[in-house]
């Protein structure tokens, strides 16, 4: 192939094809007309020599060599975007749009001390908190639109990693829950009903496998998704939600719920950052991490209660 024929403009309109699988969506994606994406189509056919994209059916889908080329396509497309980085990162005048993954419990002890740094720093710069999702579904084209991931100590490939901050965990009641206090007896523990958190990607709550080393067997009478629910539920019902201290202490006064120190202690927790290796010297990343190193590292430390 004689590279001095190919338009790098090409490249954009693969990577969008490939990742839409439509002629139209790549067209929106990417701000072409439909007939402009048919006609990039038509040429990335001729000067790759395979059709691409194919008809079955009512839908398109991508050939075999389309599929083989979207992983090597983003990578060379993110390689020649660093070419072109600027080497200041101006956070007043930025417009910049961050990408960040974490659990809820990290939205809601974080993003609010966080905002209003990046408010007062940078007024045009956004941020998009997407869903958390562990290592094993962590794709290499998903980690590629994230800028920062929140999460304890698993390993994120082509990631660097900083602590955070620390927490432990605790039991979260309603206030004037029947059996409260009692519940730091492990017989009372044993016999209570509990609400679970199964986080996306995992099996079980870490607790539970945590408890199960111990030879332990909770009560579970709900599993919920995130941690927030769990203690909105605990805090309108009777179940205890077994869930970091740090969360219970935020949510404390606006639930009305109580910590009761468990008579099972699970050690201390650590929340890391992830930064992606390729952004190690970016200056809009470092300025980010940066802000959120003072965040973590600035929460009210943890006490104990009950």
């Amino acid at each position: 192939m004689n590279l001095n024929s190919l338009d790098l403009n090409l490249l954009v309109a693969l990577d969008a094809l490939l990742k839409e699988a439509s002629v139209s969506r790549a067209a929106m994606r990417i701000g072409l007309s439909q007939p402009a994406a048919s006609h990039a189509l038509q040429r990335l056919r001729d000067v790759i020599g395979d059709p691409l994209l194919v008809r079955t059916g009512a839908r398109m889908e991508l050939t075999p060599r389309a599929q083989a080329l979207r992983g090597p396509l983003a990578q060379a497309l993110d390689q020649v975007r660093t070419l072109f980085m600027p080497d200041e990162f101006d956070a007043g005048r930025s417009e910049r749009h961050f990408r960040l993954m974490m659990p809820d419990l990290a939205v809601e002890l974080l993003m609010p001390p966080l905002m209003e740094k990046v408010t007062k720093q940078a007024p045009g710069v956004t941020i998009d908190v997407v869903p958390w999702r562990g290592p094993a579904i962590f794709t290499a084209e998903f980690a590629r639109t994230i800028d920062l991931v929140i999460s304890i100590g698993d390993a994120f490939k082509g990631f660097h990693r900083q602590r955070l901050y620390t927490d432990s965990d605790a039991l979260a009641v309603r206030r004037k829950h029947p059996v409260g206090a009692k519940l730091k007896k492990r017989e009372a523990f044993l016999a209570a009903r509990h609400v679970a958190v199964v986080i996306r990607g995992a099996s079980e709550d870490l607790i539970d496998t945590w408890l199960r080393s111990k030879g332990i067997e909770r009560r579970i009478a709900l599993v919920v998704p995130g941690y927030i629910e769990a203690l909105h539920v605990s805090a309108r019902t009777d179940l205890v939600a077994f869930v970091p201290r740090r969360l219970i202490a935020a949510l404390a006064r606006q639930l009305s719920l109580q910590t009761v120190t468990p008579p099972l202690d699970p050690g201390i927790d650590e929340q890391h950052m992830f930064y992606p290796t390729r952004a190690q010297f970016d200056p809009g990343s470092l300025w980010l991490r940066k802000l959120m190193l003072e965040t973590g590292r600035g929460l009210v430390p943890t006490f104990r209660s009950s």
